[in-house]
């Protein structure tokens, strides 16, 4: 059986939260800088460990190579790829000493809601990298450099008119990022009818996977038989329905052991399970590891 319990984000204490930070002088909600910039900044050593930002991350390399790990995954980024970190995701920078790039950093309500909306910020389940090409990648690279310069000449128009030139240029940055018309580095969405139906379960799922491991639980609240949800799902995100609900229980209990001190059991009863010996079972059926090996591995590699 599944308990019902809360919902673990509740227990913001166990990942270090980083809130978004306006420079001096300059606006709230977006900021631009380069790779060297950021390697400046007094609290540069800080971004290699594990983090959650409150804010997104635009990172287009333009010189080197760059490791970048986002949800216990790492990706190795080369000229011309574009990264896209959203808020509540956990990451962190490998050695920025390695790559030259530009970076926007951007808070979700910056933004006007139709272009949220259009370029879909807040899809959690995004490919975090993706590898533009031709005249899209031109495309992306005119729009970033066109934000990065409007951001540095600060003092030319009235403070308010300034702050939407950067919105508007903003907007189309991230719809040109969000279809940048190359590669990804994981699954896509899929389209038409199934595509609204991965949708719908998908975020039916980011609200109640602490509560329910179960299909059958989401097909009956959603209006699906389980097998609809399971091809959709497939179609989409390259797993069935009840594969896609596992790892995302599996990913927040990675961000919980490894950046946190909470015994495994408490992660339990956060998660919904009956006892800190399902959970165990479970987690390691999926991860590989034991809950105590996956988070000893994780703070002893660094």
């Amino acid at each position: 059986m599944v308990r019902k319990r809360q919902d673990p984000r509740e227990d913001a204490e166990a990942i270090r939260e980083v809130a978004f930070s306006a420079p001096a002088g300059r606006p709230a909600g977006v900021e631009v800088l380069t790779l060297a910039e950021l390697r400046g900044r007094a609290d540069a050593c800080r971004l290699s460990t594990p983090h959650r930002p409150g804010f997104h991350h635009l990172l287009l390399v333009d010189r080197g190579r760059l490791v970048h790990c986002v949800d216990f995954r790492e990706h190795l980024l080369t000229p011309g790829d574009l990264l896209w970190s959203r808020p509540g995701q956990v990451q962190h920078f490998g050695d920025l000493t390695g790559a030259e790039g530009r970076l926007v950093l951007f808070e979700s309500g910056f933004l006007d809601p139709a272009t949220a909306a259009a370029a879909r910020i807040e899809d959690w389940y995004g490919p975090v990298v993706r590898h533009p090409e031709g005249a899209a990648a031109r495309a992306l690279d005119e729009a970033l450099g066109q934000l990065h310069r409007e951001f540095g000449a600060l003092g030319g128009l009235p403070l308010e008119v300034h702050l939407e030139v950067l919105r508007h240029l903003l907007a189309v940055l991230v719809l040109r990022a969000a279809h940048p018309g190359g590669p990804a580095d994981g699954p896509e969405d899929g389209t038409c009818e199934a595509s609204e139906t991965y949708l719908r379960f998908r975020d039916a799922v980011e609200r109640g996977f602490a509560r329910s491991r179960r299909v059958a639980d989401y097909a009956r609240s959603l209006g699906y038989a389980p097998r609809t949800l399971s091809r959709a799902t497939e179609a989409a995100a390259g797993v069935g329905a009840k594969e896609f609900i596992d790892r995302r229980v599996v990913l927040e209990a990675k961000r919980l052991l490894a950046h946190g001190d909470q015994p495994a059991s408490r992660i339990a009863d956060r998660l919904g399970f009956a006892d800190a010996t399902n959970f165990s079972k479970f987690f390691q059926r999926q991860a590989g590891l034991t809950p105590i090996a996956f988070r000893d591995a994780v703070r002893g590699g660094g």
